[in-house]
């Protein structure tokens, strides 16, 4: 059985893969970093690209529907922002998630009964 020997990569292929490698690594990164934080004042949503900084009075709801990927942040705005943080996927991990920060946006935004 013969062995198939490729020939030496040449600077060009040896850059491109360490070009590959950076980029694949970039991506892994971004995807890394995203996650949901709650605190006294608000919360803060770090998604792929973009971080973002919202006070408890400016959230009305957030929603998680059956097949979505990730929870909807609803504001007084009429924006809406996904929550990359919170993986629809992980289903019972999801739902929880969704539930404490529907708790406290109740608790402390601007949809709370009063």
């Amino acid at each position: 059985m013969a062995v198939l020997i490729a020939a030496p990569f040449k600077l060009p292929d040896r850059v491109a893969i360490v070009a590959f490698g950076c980029a694949v690594a970039y991506v892994l990164h971004l995807l890394g970093r995203v996650r949901v934080e709650a605190d006294e004042e608000g919360i803060t949503i770090v998604n792929a690209v973009r971080t973002h900084r919202y006070s408890w009075p400016e959230i009305l709801d957030i929603t998680l529907l059956v097949g979505d990927p990730w929870p909807r942040i609803d504001f007084s705005d009429g924006r809406t922002i996904g929550a990359m943080g919170i993986q629809g996927s992980e289903k019972a991990r999801a739902r929880r998630a969704t539930a404490e920060l529907e708790a406290l946006i109740r608790e402390r935004g601007e949809a709370r009964e009063e």
